[in-house]
Parts: C-alpha cells; sequence; structure tokens
C-alpha cells in the first residue's frame, strides 16, 4: 500500500483544499465592494485585469509557456461581445460571454500549433506575432470593426433580463465578481486535477514527461486554448462593462501591463494575478497621481526592485513584524493558562 506522503493523489487532494486565506480574500473583495460604492468604476477593472491575468498563469505558470501576445484573445472577446450586441446577434449578456470565450478559444486552437513548436524566445516572437496580425486585421475590415474608431453605439441588454448596467458601474462591477469567482473555481478545479499535475511535470521537465507518457503536445494546445477562452471571456467583460471596443484591446501595451502584473503578484498559484492586479492598479493611481507623467517609471523601479531583492526577501521582510507577533502571542499562552 502507498504511503500517503508518497501517493500523488493525496497531495492533489490536499492541495485542492480550501484554506481560510481564500476565503478571507473573498470576502475581503465582497466588503470592499459594499464599503467603497464610489469606486466601482475602478474596481471592476481591476476585477478585469485580473481575470486575463488568471488566464495567463493558466499557461505561464502552470505550463510554462511564455506569452508576449495574450491580448489577442482579450480582442476577439472583446470584438466578438461588441458585435453580438451592436447587431442583436446575442443579446442575453451572460450567454454573449460564454459565446465569446468560445470564439476566442477556437482562434487560441488554431494558433496553438505555431506557438507550440518552439522554445521560450520563439514563442515570445510568436504570440506577439499573432495579436499585431489580429490587429492590423481588425483594422483593415474596418466596415465590420470600426476601425481606428472602434465599435460605435453599443448597448447591453439587462443581465438575464433583470440586472441593467448603470453609469455608476455596481451592476458591473457585481456581474464581474461573479464571472471572475465561477472562472476562478473552474480554474482551480483544473490545476489541481490529474490534468494540472501533468501541466506542472511538462513545465518541469518536458522530456521527462514524455518519457513517462504524458502526451506533451496536446496537453499544450489543450491549456492554451483554455487560456485564449479565459482571455477571451475577460475581452467580453471589458466591451459589456464599458459598453466600447477599439484597436486598443489588441495593443502591446495590454500585453505588456499584464506580464507586469504576473510578475507583482506571482506565477503558479492563481491568486498571484488577482493580487499582482490589485498592486498594479495601487501603484498606478498613486503614481499618476504624484508625478501623471512619470508613473511608468515608478513601477518600473519596483519591478527592478523585486528582481533585484527577490520576492521571498520581500516576504520575509513585509511579514517580519506580524510573525514576530504571533510567535510573542504563542510563547505567552501557556504561561497565562498556567497562572
Amino acid at each position: 500500500m502507498t504511503a500517503p506522503a508518497d501517493n500523488v493523489g493525496f497531495h492533489a487532494r490536499r492541495g485542492a483544499r480550501w484554506r481560510i486565506g481564500e476565503a478571507v480574500f473573498w470576502l475581503a473583495l465582497i466588503a470592499v465592494g459594499c464599503l467603497f460604492p464610489s469606486r466601482y468604476l475602478i474596481m471592476t477593472e481591476i476585477v478585469r485585469i485580473g481575470l486575463f491575468a488568471l488566464s495567463l498563469d493558466l499557461i505561464l505558470g502552470y505550463a510554462g509557456i511564455v506569452s508576449l501576445g495574450h491580448a489577442a484573445f482579450f480582442g476577439v472577446g472583446a470584438y466578438a461581445a461588441g458585435l453580438m450586441a451592436l447587431h442583436g446577434l446575442v443579446p442575453e449578456p451572460v450567454l454573449a460571454l460564454l459565446v465569446a470565450g468560445l470564439v476566442a478559444g477556437v482562434v487560441g486552437f488554431a494558433t496553438s500549433f505555431l506557438v507550440i513548436r518552439g522554445v521560450d524566445l520563439t514563442r515570445l516572437m510568436v504570440t506577439l506575432g499573432i495579436a499585431l496580425l489580429l490587429e492590423a486585421l481588425a483594422e483593415r475590415f474596418s466596415n465590420i470593426t470600426g476601425g481606428t474608431d472602434g465599435l460605435q453605439g453599443i448597448v447591453m441588454q439587462p443581465i438575464l433580463g433583470v440586472f441593467e448596467f448603470d453609469i455608476f458601474g455596481k451592476v458591473g462591477f457585481w456581474y464581474s465578481v461573479a464571472v471572475l469567482f465561477v472562472m476562478f473555481l473552474l480554474a482551480r478545479r483544473i490545476v489541481h486535477s490529474p490534468f494540472g499535475l501533468s501541466l506542472r511535470a511538462i513545465r518541469n521537465n518536458p522530456l521527462r514527461a514524455s518519457a513517462v507518457g504524458i502526451p506533451v503536445n496536446r496537453r499544450l494546445v489543450a491549456v492554451y486554448t483554455l487560456a485564449a477562452a479565459y482571455a477571451g471571456i475577460a475581452g467580453a467583460l471589458f466591451t459589456q462593462t464599458t459598453q466600447l471596443a477599439s484597436l486598443d484591446v489588441f495593443s502591446f501595451e495590454r500585453s505588456a501591463d499584464l506580464v507586469l502584473v504576473l510578475v507583482l503578484g506571482g506565477t503558479g498559484y492563481l491568486y498571484g494575478g488577482l493580487i499582482g492586479a490589485v498592486i498594479f492598479k495601487i501603484l498606478q493611481e498613486v503614481f499618476s497621481t504624484i508625478t501623471p507623467q512619470y508613473w511608468l517609471f515608478w513601477i518600473g523601479l519596483v519591478l527592478v526592485t523585486i528582481v533585484l531583492i527577490g520576492r521571498e526577501r520581500l516576504e520575509r521582510w513585509v511579514m517580519y513584524v506580524p510573525r514576530a507577533v504571533m510567535r510573542t502571542l504563542r510563547r505567552e499562552k501557556p504561561a497565562g493558562g498556567a497562572s
């Protein structure tokens, strides 16, 4: 009989268990939404970025696929949702969200065979080229996409026929939170499944994973398609909550910001994209208030600091005082009980 310590299934089940910190994170998100009603618009943007970063983390943190053109699928989902709403093809927002994710997933599947053929540098160039190509196509067929002006006159129908989007962004925020939570649950289930474990094996050593019988290419195609669908849903969420869709959704800056979000939050544990999105927007708000023209310089300085010092060392410094307090409380607890 296999010992629990050596049982892969045992470790997978233990990793899939919910922890107190996770519940605190989601409760804090709900509390922030209730306490700061005047900040719905920026909070909605954070949620969208978090979902977008989650899609990239699926391929970067779990499969080791680097990408500088992930905005390609974000843009496909954004335009798909915009066109469906504009022409009344799928007026219901939730259904349109799923269709937009499906369209982005199909594009991801079609391009995945190009991406998995190369290694890191080749993949960077191929993914960037795909995003630039789709942006050029969107500009070329301006009669469909609106060209540089984007789609005009998008009007979203009420969610499930009941909840109408308002100018204050309240409905858009809670709608985005609900979508993020559902998609996070799905991603969490996937990464803790045998499929997710095989992705980790491929990321660590593709040759060894292939030698033990894991179909490496098929796994990479599957996760790349899944990540594209997630990015498409994030893009559709952007269009539905802003009622805008322009060529900016394909921009290189959007993909670069996404990589920065994951650098700030960390990769390979799903919450990295969500935490990184919060940190990125807070830094952007603070630095743009102090120096509106040079806020990117300060964010770059933070990034360089993280790289030079190291994430683990920074975490030890930040948590030094809380951990010292906890150690002190543990020492004092037996003495208090004895007296």
